[in-house]
């Protein structure tokens, strides 16, 4: 009973300092949670531990926040997780089915979907295409991906850590990276494609 009205009292909190929540029994808050003017927050979301969000952030349904710092024109989900250590600078985007951990996302970068990004910098400008994943983890420790400004990630890239993607390089679509790559270049790891013709199937 004291969680539900604790819920109820930050829901009103929340409402007459301007927060726009579509169905507003459906958000979770918690006691520290700071918002700041002009945020929407769409239906199912939960907003855990030491979040901070500043002003024209829009959340998507069916988030999930915690331990995270999200600056002013940001927008979430759905579908998104932002664990502990997270930090998305202003104008950045987080799209739905990504989970990001310990990642600092630089201003106006984009993660569309699907990609699990971890403990990784992230520059300006930077794109971040679909299915990519961070490999941070070699079954003993974490290690760090670094990526500057202006990078282009193709889509289904695996980034193995720890490793940097220099500024305004490009990968191309369905690599698997474990050297640096240097500014202004394509990088790509692509096995032949085999094709055989008039192929008939073993009955």
């Amino acid at each position: 009973m004291k969680q539900i009205n604790l819920q109820e009292n930050l829901r009103n909190k929340f409402k007459k300092k301007g927060v726009k929540m579509i169905a507003p029994e459906t958000v979770f808050f918690s006691k520290d949670t700071k918002i700041g003017k002009n945020v929407t927050i769409e239906p199912y979301v939960v907003i855990g531990e030491k979040v901070r969000i500043f002003n024209n952030v829009k959340i998507m349904s069916f988030s999930h926040l915690e331990n995270v710092k999200i600056e002013n024109n940001v927008n979430i989900g759905p579908f998104a997780r932002l664990r502990p250590g997270t930090v998305l600078s202003s104008g950045s985007r987080v799209g739905n089915f990504v989970e990001i951990k310990k990642g600092k996302i630089g201003k106006n970068s984009k993660i569309n979907h699907l990609s699990y990004i971890g403990d990784t910098e992230i520059g300006q400008n930077v794109n971040i295409g679909a299915g990519t994943i961070t490999c941070n983890y070699d079954g003993v420790k974490k290690n760090k991906t670094k990526i500057k400004d202006n990078v282009f990630v193709g889509s289904n890239s695996s980034l193995v850590a720890p490793v940097t993607l220099n500024k305004k390089s490009i990968i191309g679509a369905g690599s698997v990276i474990t050297k640096n790559v240097s500014n202004n270049s394509l990088s790509l790891t692509r096995s032949p494609q085999l094709e055989i013709k008039n192929y008939k199937r073993k009955k």
